[in-house]
Parts: structure tokens; sequence; C-alpha cells
């Protein structure tokens, strides 16, 4: 594994980021890392702790996902997608509310589905499944609020500069909502063996990771019509993440989670984005060409 790593490096370094990355093969457990224990931020990637938590409590009876919920008007979460850039109130059932968190990353989508389920039942529900690193400090609302305090009057505009960066809260693992590599790759496998929730609710969160509508980040790296691609974003001012499941058509079934990190502070770069696919590929490939593994019932 030691010069899958040099290619991961040498990767990450050609896009202009530094990477964290950890790959599981959610069969036979063999893995690979670099940097998989490093604390890193979350982002929107904290939102599939979320929508495990939301499904947990409705296999306990405590809610039910056909609920209907309103969304007003005024008062949402910033943001470019979903009920976050409409401008109409809205009431729709939680699990439509949570497709639209896991589809387009909808940030009042988050929210309210938080505000239903409580920040401390987030955090309850990593620490069962034994994510010892994972923690969520705050709403998308209030990490949101810290990137435009701390910015400060300059605005979104101040956000190009390196020094405005270096003092995001947001940017700091030990000041916002945060986790490690390889805790994620452990919560995806335990998604995709049926070990977090009910065999019902599993299939119905699978089902939302393969709804993601982004094709720029990991799916880049896995171009076939065979291979299916189900994961989650997470964005912030020079951060790019992905979390995701590779499933071939043999049977093979890989978790990987990419955190990078750009010295570059402008918005836009493809490159970026595109070295997650890479890397994510490259693990893919490293663990695939292992000793075969034990067939999966039902596998091909």
């Amino acid at each position: 594994m030691t010069n899958t790593r040099g290619l991961l490096r040498e990767a990450f370094a050609a896009a202009g980021v530094t990477g964290r990355l950890h790959a599981l093969d959610i069969d036979s457990g063999a893995e690979l890392d670099d940097g998989a224990d490093q604390p890193v931020v979350t982002a929107s990637v904290h939102k599939l702790c979320l929508l495990l938590t939301l499904h947990q409590q409705a296999a306990a009876g405590q809610l039910d996902l056909t609920e209907q919920i309103e969304c007003p008007a005024d008062g949402r979460t910033p943001g470019p997608t979903g009920l976050a850039a409409m401008l109409d109130p809205v009431r729709m059932s939680l699990r439509d509310v949570a497709f639209l968190m896991m589809a387009v990353s909808d940030n009042t989508a988050a929210d309210l589905l938080l505000e239903r389920v409580g920040l401390d039942a987030v955090n309850a529900t990593t620490d069962r499944l034994g994510l010892d690193r994972t923690h969520a400090t705050h709403g998308f609302s209030e990490l949101l609020a810290t990137v435009k305090e701390d910015a400060g009057p300059g605005g979104a505009q101040a956000l190009a500069d390196p020094h405005v960066i270096a003092r995001l809260r947001a940017l700091d693992p030990a000041r916002t909502n945060r986790s490690t590599p390889r805790d994620m790759t452990r919560l995806l496998g335990a998604v995709w063996r049926d070990e977090a929730c009910t065999p019902e609710h599993g299939a119905a969160m699978r089902r939302l990771l393969g709804l993601q509508v982004w094709p720029h980040r990991m799916a880049s790296g896995f171009p076939f019509d065979d291979v299916h691609v189900a994961g989650k974003t997470g964005s912030l001012p020079t951060l790019r993440n992905e979390v995701g499941v590779i499933e071939y058509p043999d049977g093979g079934r890989y978790a990987v989670a990419v955190f990078t990190r750009a010295a570059s502070t402008a918005a836009v770069l493809p490159a970026a984005d595109a070295v997650i696919g890479t890397a994510a590929r490259i693990a893919v490939d490293a663990l695939r060409a292992q000793p075969a593994r034990p067939t999966r019932e039902g596998a091909g």
C-alpha cells in the first residue's frame, strides 16, 4: 500500500490540495488510509449523521417520516439549493425534506430536521456507533453565521483573502462539526450492512445517498454505467469533501471518505473537485487488487 499512498499524495499535490482519505472494503474489512485518523471539518458531510438519527428515531417509533412539516418563507438558513433558495412557504413530509438535504445539500432542510430530532440526538447516534472522533458542535445556520462573523465587514469577498480564511472557526475541527475519514467509512459500512438501523430504514438511507445530484467529485472517478456511487459532499471556503460507497457489479462494496483543503481561496477549482474522484478510484483499485474477498450472499 506504500506505493498507493504515494499515488494519492501525488494526485492531491497536482490538484493543489492537501488530502485525508480512508477506504474500506465493506465485506472483507480490508482498508487503505492516508491520514485517516486526522480530525477533519465535515461541513455538509455531517448531514449523513443527521439522516441516520432521523431514521433511527423513525425505526424506534419516535417520529413518522410522513409527518408534515412547515417551512416558512422567512428565517431560512442560507444556501443555493432546495428550500434555502425558495421564496414561498412550503409544507412537506420529513422524508421529502431529508431527500432535499441529501440530494442537493439543502441547508434549510437540514436545519428543519435538526430542529425536529435535536443536536444531542445526532451526537448520541455517532456515540452509539463508536465514532469517538465525530461530533456536531452546531447546526448549519450557526455554522454559516460564524463564517459571516469571522469574515467581517468585507463579506463574502473577504473570503478570497488567505488571512481571513485562516481565522474562520468553520475551518477549525476543534471549533466546528468534525470527524475523521475512518469514522465516516465506519458509519457508511454500518449503513450498508444494516447495522446502523433496521433493513427498511437502511435501504431508505442508501436510496437517498444514491440520489445525490453532484457528479463532479467522487462519481467522476467511476465513469461506468454498471458502477454505482452513492455519497454526500461537503463544502466550505477552501474545503471540498465527499464520503460515499462505490458498488461494483461483482458485488464489491467500498466505503471511501476523502477530505481536502485547497491552497487557493478561489471558489471554483475544478481540479480540486475532480481529485476526490481520482483519489477514490486509486484507493478502490488498490483494494480490488488484494486477494479475493469472501463473496457476499447474493452477489454475482
